[in-house]
C-alpha cells in the first residue's frame, strides 16, 4: 500500500478551507471572468461544495455519511475530473488549465500568497498557451485549483484533460453564447395575442442540439421536463422513465432531486417563494435572499421565457451537516468526526 504525502500546493490550498475563504477568493474572481462564465462559476462551486467533500473525508465510513445524507447520483469530484465543468465555456480550454494548474502546483513555494491571485496568475499563463482571452480563463483554472483541492493531485495529474466531444465542436463567440442563453421563442404572426399559451424552450446541455424541451408559460419546470419523453433513466439512475431528463422525486419543494442551477434566464423565472427558500437552505444547496437566484428548485420555479438550466450530478440533504458544522465551530467544540456532528443535528 502506496501513501501520498501532501505537497506544499495542497497544503495551501488546505489552508483556505477556513472560514470562507474560497467564496470570498471567488467573488474576488467574478470581476475577472467573462461574463459567458460567472453564473457559471457560481454554479459549479454550488454543485461541488467543499463542506461536504472535507465532510465525507473526515468520515470514518464516508460511505455511511452519504447514506445518511440521502445523496443519490454522482457526487465525488474525483470521479469526473474532466467532465464535472463541461457547461463552462471555459471547459474548452482544460487542457491548457490543467496542464499550467499541475506545472504550478509542482513548482509552488508560495507560502502566504493569496488564493485569488494564485488563481488569476495561472489563468494569466494558460491563456498564453490557449492563445485566448485571460477572461476565458479564469473560472476554468479557479475551477482545477478547487479540483486539486477535493480530488488530490496525484488523481488530478492522472486524469487524461480532454475537451468533451461536444464542446469541441461548438464554434461558438462568447457573446454569442450568452446571447443563445436568453433568445425567447418566436410566437408566430400573432404572437402578441398569445397569454398562457406562449411556449419557451428550456435547454439543459447547450452542447446538444436535442437538449431541450418546450414548457408553457408559467409552467414549472421540472413539471415541462416530460415533455422530453426519452427514457433518461438509462443514463441517470435518478431519473425515471415519465419525468424527463430532471430527476423528480415529488412537486411540493420536499424532496430535492430537481435542483437546477441556471447557466441563463434567471430573471424569467418566478421569484423564490419562502417554501422553496426554506427547503433549499435546509438541503444545503443554497443560502440566499436573491429573488432569483442562480440555484432553484425546478417543481417550484415557474418560466416566463427561454432559460438555459445545468442538473447537477446529484442530490442529498447536507443542510443539517452545515448547521451542525456552525454550531461546532461556534462553541469551540473540538469534535471533528461528520458522523457524530451529523448524529446530533437530526
Amino acid at each position: 500500500m502506496t501513501t501520498t504525502t501532501a505537497t506544499d500546493f495542497q497544503k495551501f490550498l488546505v489552508r483556505h478551507d477556513e472560514g470562507d475563504s474560497w467564496a470570498r477568493a471567488i467573488e474576488a474572481l467574478l470581476p475577472s471572468v467573462h461574463e459567458v462564465d460567472r453564473n457559471a462559476l457560481r454554479i459549479w462551486f454550488a454543485f461541488f461544495p467543499l463542506a461536504l467533500a472535507r465532510a465525507l473525508e473526515e468520515s470514518d465510513d464516508p460511505d455511511a455519511l452519504a447514506r445518511k445524507l440521502l445523496i443519490q447520483g454522482r457526487y465525488l469530484l474525483r470521479d469526473q475530473i474532466d467532465t464535472s465543468h463541461t457547461f463552462l465555456y471555459g471547459h474548452r480550454f482544460w487542457p491548457e488549465a490543467k496542464r499550467v494548474a499541475t506545472a504550478r502546483a509542482d513548482s509552488f513555494k508560495g507560502d502566504g500568497v493569496d488564493l485569488a491571485a494564485e488563481i488569476l496568475a495561472a489563468a494569466r499563463d494558460a491563456a498564453a498557451a490557449a492563445k485566448a482571452a485571460e477572461s476565458l480563463l479564469v473560472a476554468i483554472t479557479a475551477v482545477a485549483f478547487m479540483t486539486i483541492r477535493q480530488a488530490g493531485l496525484e488523481a488530478f495529474r492522472a486524469a487524461p484533460g480532454e475537451v468533451s466531444a461536444g464542446v469541441k465542436s461548438d464554434r461558438r463567440k462568447p457573446d454569442a453564447a450568452l446571447r443563445e442563453r436568453t433568445r425567447d421563442n418566436g410566437q408566430g404572426p400573432l404572437g402578441f395575442l398569445r397569454t398562457t399559451d406562449k411556449q419557451w424552450t428550456v435547454v439543459w446541455d447547450e452542447h446538444r442540439r436535442d437538449a431541450r424541451f418546450k414548457m408553457m408559460h408559467r409552467q414549472e419546470v421540472a413539471s415541462a421536463s416530460p415533455n422530453d419523453t426519452r427514457d433518461w433513466s438509462q443514463v441517470d439512475p435518478r431519473c425515471t422513465v415519465e419525468e424527463g431528463p430532471i430527476p423528480v422525486q415529488c412537486r411540493s419543494a420536499s424532496c430535492g432531486t430537481c435542483w437546477v442551477g441556471v447557466l441563463g434566464g434567471a430573471e424569467k423565472l418566478s421569484p423564490v417563494g419562502e417554501r422553496e427558500r426554506r427547503v433549499m437552505q435546509h438541503l444545503g444547496y443554497i443560502d440566499t435572499d436573491e429573488a432569483r437566484p442562480l440555484i432553484r428548485l425546478s417543481c417550484q420555479a415557474q418560466g416566463e421565457g427561454a432559460v438555459s438550466i445545468r442538473i447537477p450530478p446529484w442530490n442529498g440533504v447536507f443542510g443539517k451537516l452545515l448547521r451542525a458544522q456552525e454550531a461546532v465551530a461556534a462553541t469551540g467544540d473540538a469534535a471533528t468526526d461528520n458522523d457524530a456532528v451529523v448524529e446530533s443535528a437530526d
